[in-house]
């Protein structure tokens, strides 16, 4: 029965089990459930709530968020389709409880499945190293030859000038908002801060993106950057980009943000601040140096191809290795050490071929490379790029914001990387990102036969396409 005790001191013998896992998120409980199939005693250790980042502040509230903004800003399209719908208005209780019951919900599955594993014993408490073997929890010391740290991560908040004297929220806690804030200030523009700023225009609140880079998630292709801003600002969201030196205090109506551009010193009043720059492993507080685990210098914990740390016998899964930060990545870390550990197999993360999505209308869907990781090679390569407004599905849909496009090796006819950014682009990257994982040539999918009417179909199109990049003119 899962034990709740406030940590103390650990005594006495060491309790043996089989594996120990630390911490529940999208790899903890499925792992759990191999070991026991396997016969083994499992302990699992949670020190607050089962199901980790993704069930209870992470893809399952935030995509539930999202579908009642996409509601929303549909309904007040209604005259594009040919009817109406009247004035829309959010009730933010009403949209907070549904998120939480989804929470709730999948939360509870959890902990069902967990109580369901006959050899696998679910223990509330904080766990910490006091060896290499061994795991204090509860004042309970217990021992194993198999450890599997699975702690996932957090919001990262800066030390920035004024912060801590102010209130402000992470994406936690803006997931428990039931009022709709006036104007809230966003400070972080890449995947977590766009997808809030888009859904709380949408609800009705005014939004403005602080991001001290020069572009909006800097990370991918600039014209994906572009085009991402275009499509914000087009719904009202004022977007300040190269924004440094960032201070905060408190005045009447909210919170002030002053922020530096190269056009001067700007100030924005928010009544609602959210810190949206980047996560955080939970990591600083598990003794790892009792067991001599090492991290590196943002404290992810370093893992080899097989996921094991270095110390023999523990491994770490998800977010806390700094080899993922996705719901997917730490399942398929999970996968990896199952089919290792279980089936005999060598599978590695370096064979894991990266792919994501970004969850703002129209959706960013990623695979592979960029444009811009893939000339980094040096290798000839070819390109091809279509708008949206040339996709058919989209057009009827009255949703042809964005593109898509992709780049490939013009020697070994492999596809490289592709984005879509337009409607349904989180679903149609799969058919690429399953071949760049199947490692066969583009002609095998320039020749498929996809279903009309679909964004997918367009992606023969887009191979048929593909050509060298232009050569840069004299003196560009």
């Amino acid at each position: 029965m899962p034990t709740n005790t406030p940590s103390k001191d650990a005594t006495g013998p060491a309790r043996p089990f089989d594996a120990i896992i630390i911490g529940t998120g999208q790899a903890g409980p499925s792992l759990a459930g191999r070991l026991d199939a396997a016969g083994m005693r499992v302990a699992i250790i949670e020190r607050h709530l089962v199901g980790g980042t993704c069930v209870n502040t992470g893809c399952k509230p935030t995509k539930t968020l999202v579908a009642s903004a996409y509601a929303a800003q549909m309904a007040r399209r209604g005259a594009d389709y040919g009817f109406s719908a009247g004035p829309v208005s959010v009730d933010m209780q009403v949209v907070e409880a549904r998120a939480r019951k989804v929470i709730l919900d999948s939360r509870k599955g959890n902990e069902d499945w967990l109580a369901g594993m006959a050899g696998v014993e679910l223990i509330r408490g904080h766990a910490r190293f006091e060896g290499p073997g061994v795991v204090a929890v509860n004042g309970e010391r217990l021992a194993a030859p198999r450890i599997f740290i699975n702690v996932g991560g957090r919001a990262s908040v800066p030390d920035m000038p004024g912060l801590a004297d102010v209130p402000y929220l992470t994406n936690s806690s803006i997931v428990e908002l039931t009022t709709l804030p006036r104007h809230l200030v966003v400070v972080g523009g890449s995947y977590i801060g766009l997808e809030f700023a888009q859904m709380y225009r949408r609800f009705g609140a005014e939004v403005t993106i602080l991001e001290r880079s020069d572009r909006l998630i800097s990370r991918e292709d600039p014209d994906i950057s572009d085009a991402v801003r275009g499509i914000l600002e087009d719904e009202g969201i004022q977007v300040h980009t190269g924004a440094d030196q960032m201070a905060f205090k408190r005045v009447e109506g909210g919170v002030g943000v002053s922020f530096k551009t190269r056009d001067g010193e700007t100030e924005v009043v928010g009544s609602h601040v959210l810190i949206a720059i980047g996560r955080r492993p939970n990591t600083d507080d598990l003794g790892l140096d009792s067991a001599g685990i090492e991290r590196d210098a943002r404290g992810y914990i370093t893992v080899d191809d097989h996921l094991q740390t270095s110390v023999p016998g523990i491994w770490a899964l998800g977010d806390c290795n700094g080899r993922g930060a996705f719901t997917h990545t730490a399942y398929n870390d999970f996968e990896i050490v199952a089919a290792n550990l279980l089936d005999g197999e060598d599978r590695r993360v370096s064979s894991r071929v990266p792919g994501y999505a970004l969850y703002i209308d129209p959706p960013l869907g990623r695979a592979g490379m960029s444009e811009t990781e893939a000339a980094k090679t040096g290798r000839p390569l070819l390109f091809a790029k279509r708008e949206m407004t040339r996709v058919g599905r989209a057009v009827e849909k009255g949703e042809s914001k964005g593109f898509m496009k992709v780049v490939a090796d013009a020697e070994t006819r492999r596809i490289l990387g592709a984005a879509i950014l337009g409607t349904g682009g989180d679903e149609a990257i799969h058919g690429i990102l399953d071949m760049i994982s199947a490692d066969r040539p583009l002609d095998e999918l320039r020749w498929a036969v996809p279903i009309h009417p679909t964004v997918s179909e367009l992606i023969p199109t887009l191979l048929v396409d593909l050509a060298p990049a232009p050569s840069p003119s004299p003196g560009s």
